[in-house]
């Protein structure tokens, strides 16, 4: 013969359940403040991106501002410089790219790059090397106008961050 047994529910199910869910928002409550303090810091944060004025920079010449800690190039290149690295065949390139993929489009004149060697980190000299561009000291590696590595133990062409045109005069970085 077949028994049916019904489960009854009591006070010990009860106080399991309790116990569980105590100790899941205990958990919870622990972990919190250990997630959180991974965020990044309210000063990072305003580094995120920021706006600068190129109307104080002239054809020919460049300036460094900071940005996330790093030191940024922004050079605004004459036509010479700009037809100089457009004439460069991509087979020369250790890392090849073109002009046109390190410059925003209508504003090729302006070449934003981080300024970091690719090789240890260095600051690159600006307008020196055999190339007119750039040359990082410390270990010998040269870049051309376009921040193009041409010669050197860098692996990568100095590195163009995400900006964009906000009007003729002032770019966003970040």
């Amino acid at each position: 013969m077949a028994t049916q047994s019904e489960k009854q529910t009591n006070r010990r199910d009860f106080l399991y359940v309790a116990t569980g869910a105590v100790g899941a928002v205990g958990a919870a409550a622990v972990a919190w403040p250990l997630i959180d303090q991974m965020n990044p810091d309210a000063s990072v944060l305003a580094l995120a991106s920021i706006e600068f004025d190129l109307s104080s920079v002239g054809v020919g010449e460049s300036v460094t501002i900071k940005w996330r800690g790093f030191p940024v190039f922004v050079r605004h290149r004459t036509p010479e410089e700009i037809e100089e690295a457009r004439a460069v065949p991509l087979d020369a390139l250790k890392d090849p790219e073109t002009d046109a993929q390190r410059v925003k489009e209508g504003h090729e004149e302006w070449l934003i790059m981080i300024a970091n060697c690719t090789h240890l980190g260095c600051v690159p000299v600006g307008e020196a090397g055999e190339y007119d561009g750039w040359f990082c000291p410390c270990h010998g590696s040269h870049y051309d106008t376009a921040g193009r590595i041409r010669k050197g133990p860098a692996p990568k062409n100095l590195v163009v961050p995400e900006y964009q045109f906000l009007s003729d005069t002032v770019v966003q970085i970040g």
